[in-house]
């Protein structure tokens, strides 16, 4: 069942054998494993089932990083969580990105492709990959509705990645609320998680509503997924007890925070700027492909040249609009209804905030008058039919004016680059987050060779020359990157509690009914799209707890 917190008829307190915090892919994956068992659990969500203001407004937070980060736009307080906006890119992670490698400092997983192989393959049905697009170490199986460009091994290397149809909180919603044994529960904060005198167990979760309502849930065992981000507030906000925070013994819960750093790296031009661009569009038409291609650095070429992963994508920048074309825009534009309502709009916000490729033509304004860019459209419908034969030949129905190369980073493991708590406090009067976002001299130097590796070799491919970032090129110069919204790294996993905030089962060592899923378990981020392999994680983990459970 779902039940509403803001609502006072609902009851204050609740119990359950297990309590999920977070209902985004993470919380919903593990919630619907205990489907159909005996065993209740209690899915805890402080958001509602769309986006609100309110709700998001507990996410904002400051920066205090050389790289600069806003932690109110990069994640979204929902029902189905920040995927409520993903792409639904899906890839899983290689040995060669769980394997130590000795030019990256305290990188390894404790685990290998096989022991997710399994898991990969159920993650791949609960996001709703057709199973006819079989996958390996690092990759998707083809065929790509484009056939890729053949690229120099030396530099760089295809990859496939598959594209889930589906977002969790619409896919799952219904099948969450008429499960008899689960409770989703929306609008309930979590504001400490309260443990034993000596802090090796959790005894209850405290809630609270922005309506002033506080309560608690009991369980037998508790699962972080609230992201990468919140996980590691929600642990230093526990610290009645443990005063340092649940789990932050060692002062690692928070450290080792990474994201994707994404920047354009240089730019083509080039009377064929399609050669390049067309191979690596992830839409034929108004249909997303099922499968795509994206470029990577060669593993032979982070080796030689002691680089972090990285991949590159061509986005084809559109040149002057035709009359007609432009007409036709504004006509749309005209026809569509205006967006009023709260959801919609805090999706916009966010999904601009989030964009990860340049812009194309500057926005064109509203028009003031439909009949008159109807007149013009008809007036200049030959360029709408010369378009219409573009598309027919599967050629840009604009020619680009150059193409613009994105890298998507991986960020080298690093202690300094944290999560902390602000004086600050929201509405419910807990401490905000500081992000203390901090890029390394390793990773300014993969910025730098990924366009030294990839720029000139992209322009041959298009007959077209490079003209490198000046960023890139200026060690001196200012990182222009950004983030992608995918959170890391701040309750690593390790073997070793001295080494991370987890153990391989993503139990939080000294706590034992504690567990944590979602990305912030990742040691070491790779470039690949995080989801698919925190969905892994999390199906693996909902196992461990089916034992601890003795669900049968």
């Amino acid at each position: 069942m779902i039940i509403d917190y803001l609502d006072k008829s609902a009851a204050a307190d609740y119990q359950a054998d297990l309590c999920v915090i977070g209902a985004g892919p993470a919380g919903i994956a593990i919630a619907r494993s205990f489907i159909g068992t005996s065993t209740t659990v209690c899915l805890i969500e402080g958001g509602g089932l769309a986006g609100e203001d309110r709700s998001q407004s507990l996410y904002e937070g400051s920066s205090a990083g050389s790289a600069p980060f806003d932690a109110g736009t990069s994640r979204m307080r929902v029902f189905g969580g920040s995927c409520t906006l993903w792409g639904g890119g899906c890839i899983p992670l290689a040995d060669t990105d769980l394997e130590p490698r000795d030019w990256v400092p305290e990188s390894g997983w404790p685990l290998r492709y096989a022991d997710l192989a399994p898991w990969y393959a159920k993650a791949r049905e609960f996001c709703h990959i057709d199973p006819a697009h079989a996958f390996g170490p690092g990759s998707f199986e083809g065929p790509t509705p484009r056939a890729p460009l053949d690229l120099d091994p030396e530099a760089m290397v295809n990859f496939i990645f598959a594209r889930s149809p589906i977002t969790f909180g619409e896919a799952y919603r219904d099948t969450l609320a008429q499960a008899s044994n689960i409770t989703v529960l929306l609008h309930a904060n979590v504001m400490e998680l309260r443990a034993t005198d000596n802090a090796s167990a959790v005894t209850e979760a405290t809630i609270g509503s922005l309506d002033g309502r506080r309560g608690h849930v009991r369980a037998r065992h508790y699962v972080l997924a609230a992201g990468g981000i919140e996980n590691a507030r929600i642990l230093l906000l526990s610290d009645s007890v443990a005063t340092h925070g649940l789990g932050n013994d060692r002062d690692l819960v928070g450290r080792y925070f990474m994201d994707h750093p994404s920047g354009a790296i240089g730019s083509i031009r080039s009377e064929r700027p399609d050669r390049l661009t067309r191979p690596y569009e992830r839409s034929i038409g108004k249909v997303r492909a099922s499968v795509a291609s994206e470029i990577g650095l060669s593993l032979e070429a982070q080796r030689k040249h002691r680089t972090l992963n990285a991949r590159v994508h061509p986005f084809a920048v559109e040149g002057e609009v035709p009359r007609g074309i432009r007409a036709l825009r504004e006509v749309r534009a005209a026809l569509r209804p205006p967006t009023r309502d709260e959801a919609t709009l805090l999706e916009a916000r966010l999904s601009a905030a989030l964009q990860n490729g340049p812009g194309g033509a500057a926005a064109l304004a509203m028009p003031q008058n439909l009949a008159i860019s109807a007149m013009r459209l008809g007036l200049h419908l030959g360029d709408v039919i010369r378009a219409v034969a573009q598309k027919v030949g599967d050629k840009p129905t604009v020619s680009s004016d150059r193409v613009e190369l994105v890298g998507f980073f991986e960020q080298a493991p690093n202690r300094d680059s944290r999560i902390m708590l602000d004086d600050t406090r929201d509405a419910l009067g807990l401490r905000r987050v500081r992000v203390d976002w901090r890029l390394t001299e390793l990773d300014r130097h993969t910025h730098r060779m990924l366009g030294a590796l990839t720029g000139q070799r992209l322009a041959l491919a298009c007959a077209g020359r490079f003209d490198a970032a000046a960023w890139t090129t200026d060690p001196n110069s200012p990182a222009q990157v950004h983030g992608t919204a995918h959170h890391m790294g701040t309750t690593r996993m390790a073997e070793d509690a001295t080494q991370g905030v987890v153990d391989t089962q993503g139990k939080v060592h000294g706590v034992a009914n504690l567990h944590v899923a979602g990305s912030s378990v990742f040691p070491t981020g790779g470039w690949a799209f995080p989801t698919f392999t925190l969905i892994a994680l999390s199906l693996r983990l909902a196992e461990q707890l089916r034992v601890l459970l003795d669900v049968v």
